[in-house]
């Protein structure tokens, strides 16, 4: 052995309390979209000619809208990172524990490997075809 000792209880309960905290930032990261909309839309506009524009339905979308518009959708796919971030790291401290509880460093070695990769990101919107339009 090298030196690893891996405390199983330990190891569980800390990837129980980082699930925990996980599935609040996917919470967060799921209404990420929906509520810099939000804000983009109560933001209002401006009126240079006095009568200040308050966002009601049927006027444009002020710079502050704009500029939230345009920062939820250059910041989406940082927030994806980080969730699937989240999500590889805690796999691979998941297989990486089971790998050295069986006894084998190199599985152990690999699977922190593995979770130190860049994830995959689907950056299409929701419904978007994947094979583009038709």
């Amino acid at each position: 052995m090298t030196g690893w000792d891996i405390d199983p209880e330990g190891v569980q309960g800390v990837l129980e309390a980082a699930g925990e905290r996980a599935s609040d930032l996917e919470g967060w990261g799921e209404h990420y979209g929906s509520t810099l909309e939000s804000a983009a839309a109560s933001a209002g506009t401006l009126s240079f000619g006095g009568g200040g524009g308050g966002g009601g339905e049927g006027e444009g979308i002020g710079l502050v809208g704009l500029a939230l518009s345009q920062f939820a959708e250059n910041t989406r796919g940082d927030v994806m990172y980080i969730g699937a971030r989240i999500g590889k790291s805690l796999e691979g401290a998941y297989n990486a524990a089971v790998a050295y509880l069986e006894g084998d460093e190199a599985m152990a070695a690999e699977a922190q490997r593995l979770a130190l990769r860049a994830p995959v990101l689907d950056l299409r919107a929701p419904g978007e075809d994947p094979n583009g339009p038709v």
